[in-house]
């Protein structure tokens, strides 16, 4: 049993915790862009454009880790899924993006370059506000909210819970991918959306996009991973923990689990479509492998090591999954997915409260 360390009711963050949470929007808004746009490179302090990409998209991941946190750590409902909705999130960024490139293709066409090579004379129905940010936007929003609104609220109807929901969201998202490889759907088939030129009618490739878009995804996941807590600390989060350990007896008190339950799923789902379309312009590309099983595995694996129920440790887990990935994935290749397998049986053998787990548990001992 997951075991949260929770806030006196009304007290979101103790005075540390304030100083930590500023302490991460100036690196991320004022110290990231002066280390990389005014440090020459030269100096040992200057951070590269590459780092900057990679941090951005770890970033990006560390949101879904956290909206993951909140289904399963928080409401014991464990999703194999995320991964689409996060790819849909993407999807729909890309979409606006591939129109911006206007006339600049290979075919220059008005239409997308893939569209033209299909031979497509006009753009399908579900590209017809695609030029619009604001309306892009919105589908972000709502295409992954609304999949997980209606799909949430047949499963939780049925009791459908365990390993049950984790197979049914996993066939799910795989049905999804296979939706998206085919080329009538209009979405790019295998290849996805790539070669992106401008956002809001600037330059995407530019270091000072870069720059943007990174701190931009650092304040938003500092944003969504305050609103974790209030949900947390609330009567409301006390609800989803209740029924995470007790689900029955939340309902002879008079509680309705299928609404608890399908609100937090829907808000899940909908902070991964956002973490998706700020990682598309950060990446410069979305295909349909965003939507392949080890991918919504693997957000499981980044909250699992971090430490469920923590809402910190899934963006840690995040951070040092992906960092290790990084890096093995250069100096030896071969073994990384080793590696990945034995972190986890490593986790859940040995550290089953994850990486923050093991530090508060030191700290207890010192005590």
């Amino acid at each position: 049993m997951t075991t949260a360390l929770l806030s006196p009711r009304g007290v979101l963050l103790g005075p540390k915790g304030w100083a930590a949470v500023a302490a991460a929007t100036l690196t991320f808004v004022v110290l990231l862009p002066v280390l990389n746009l005014l440090v020459p490179p030269d100096n040992a302090f200057h951070i590269s454009d590459y780092l900057v990409g990679l941090i951005g998209k770890i970033l990006c991941y560390a949101i879904c880790a956290l909206a993951m946190d909140l289904i399963w750590g928080f409401t014991g409902i464990l999703s194999l899924g995320h991964g689409m909705f996060f790819a849909l999130g993407g999807y729909a960024m890309g979409m606006y993006l591939m129109r911006q490139i206007g006339r600049e293709g290979n075919y220059q066409s008005d239409l997308p370059d893939f569209m033209v090579f299909l031979d497509w004379k006009e753009l399908p129905w579900h590209w017809a506000v695609s030029d619009s940010f604001v309306a892009q936007m919105l589908l972000v929003v709502l295409v992954p909210g609304l999949l997980a609104l209606i799909f949430g609220f047949f499963a939780f109807r049925s009791r459908i819970k365990g390993v049950y929901f984790a197979i049914i969201t996993q066939a799910l998202t795989f049905a999804a991918m296979l939706l998206f490889f085919r080329n009538a759907t209009g979405f790019g088939g295998n290849n996805g959306f790539t070669d992106f030129k401008r956002l809001l009618g600037m330059p995407v490739n530019t270091p000072e996009m870069r720059i943007v878009l990174c701190a931009l995804t650092g304040v938003v996941l500092i944003g969504f991973f305050l609103m974790a807590r209030a949900i947390v600390n609330s009567k409301y989060g006390r609800v989803l923990q209740a029924i995470r350990d007790a689900e029955t007896r939340v309902m002879f008190t008079g509680y309705n689990p299928v609404a608890y339950k399908l609100s937090i799923w829907t808000l899940s789902a909908v902070m991964c479509g956002i973490a998706g379309a700020l990682y598309v312009p950060q990446v410069g590309i979305i295909n349909p492998s965003e939507m392949a099983p080890p991918a919504s595995i693997e957000i499981a694996i980044w909250t699992a090591v971090g430490g469920r129920a923590t809402l910190i440790g899934p963006i840690i887990g995040a951070f040092f999954v992906n960092g290790a990935k990084s890096w093995l994935t250069v100096a030896y290749p071969e073994f990384w997915l080793y590696f990945l397998g034995a972190l986890f049986i490593a986790v859940t053998l040995f550290l089953p409260n994850g990486i923050v787990g093991m530090f508060r548990r030191k700290k207890e001992q010192r005590q």
